[in-house]
């Protein structure tokens, strides 16, 4: 008995899909270069702040704009979170399609939260710099 559903495309030279395997090896022979990781590392840390900071106000997670479609995608905190370390493991983006009627009052962009966090740390530090 077989687990998978049998492709019915199996061994068919004129298979749709079949072009999809030659991209998903190239992809896997790139890996992140030093400066992406490092990037995509700072991008977790941030996230870790942003959510601290955000979802006691109720905001649930991210919203980025896609390049490939052009269409707003809404990320909770943790899709979002595993989607970056997906992408230190194996180089490559997860996958995407939009959220099914996501709220968008309870999502921001990272340049929202990222201004966000920075204003309260100025709030925090404020005063205890010597001026």
């Amino acid at each position: 008995m077989q687990d998978e559903p049998i492709d019915p495309f199996n061994g068919d030279p004129s298979d749709p899909a079949a072009s999809l395997d030659d991209i998903g090896d190239a992809d896997e022979s790139e890996p992140l270069t030093e400066a992406e990781r490092q990037d995509v590392l700072e991008d977790l840390s941030d996230l870790e702040i942003y959510q601290a900071l955000l979802s006691p106000t109720g905001i649930r997670g991210l919203v980025i704009e896609c390049e490939d479609c052009h269409e707003p995608h809404y990320f909770d905190w943790d899709l979002l979170r595993g989607n970056l370390r997906h992408l230190l493991s194996s180089g490559r983006p997860r996958v995407h399609e939009p959220a099914y009627d996501p709220d968008p009052d309870h999502y921001v962009t990272w340049e929202y939260a990222r201004g966000y966090a920075d204003g309260v740390h100025d709030t925090l530090t404020e005063g205890t710099d010597d001026e």
